[in-house]
């Protein structure tokens, strides 16, 4: 397999991969964890990665006591909303000339789904799309491209974000226990 093989496989199936890596890396986890959530919830370019699997393992580790499960819960609920509010800025700020380009690194059938999504559920979009993948990377985005207000998206980020992160962790935490 060549690196970007691997690389891939790892991205896709972090699962399998997560104890391994907790036990080589110790402390360092919590920080590539929390590079993953960002990244997933904070780059309109990167819709692929684990998140509900990998929040869902993250939980069932933490009760199988190889994580902090209140490191794990700040670090990562602070992941999601960062990346959101990121997600949210670059659509601000960018948004108009990333649909206009014809790049292969935007989904843009990704985007049309958010985009419905959000037409049809306003504002509350950005807490039901954290549950959705594909679409919870792009909300925000589109969020940003429609401008909302940011105060009201700052709002709903918030509870999204601690939904989403808390809901998956904890379930994963009871099923690890």
């Amino acid at each position: 397999m060549d690196t970007l093989t691997l690389l891939l496989d790892f991205i896709l199936h972090i699962d399998r991969y997560l104890e391994a890596f907790v036990q080589a890396y110790g402390v360092w986890i919590y920080v590539i964890l929390f590079l993953i959530v960002f990244i997933e919830t904070g780059l309109v370019v990167m819709p692929f990665l684990p998140g509900d699997s990998l929040l869902f393992v993250v939980g069932a580790m933490a009760g199988a006591e190889l994580l902090s499960l209140p490191w794990v819960l700040g670090l990562l609920t602070a992941a999601a909303i960062l990346g959101d509010q990121c997600n949210y800025l670059i659509g601000r700020h960018f948004g108009q000339r990333l649909l206009n380009a014809n790049t292969r690194w935007f989904n843009r059938q990704a985007y049309d789904q958010a985009h419905a999504f959000y037409e049809r559920y306003g504002s509350i979009t950005i807490v039901l799309a954290r549950f959705l993948p594909f679409i919870r990377t792009f909300a925000p985005f589109v969020a940003g491209i429609g401008t909302m207000h940011y105060g009201k998206f700052i709002q709903f980020n918030v509870i999204g974000g601690i939904l989403w992160v808390g809901l998956c962790i904890l379930a994963g935490y009871w099923f690890g226990g």
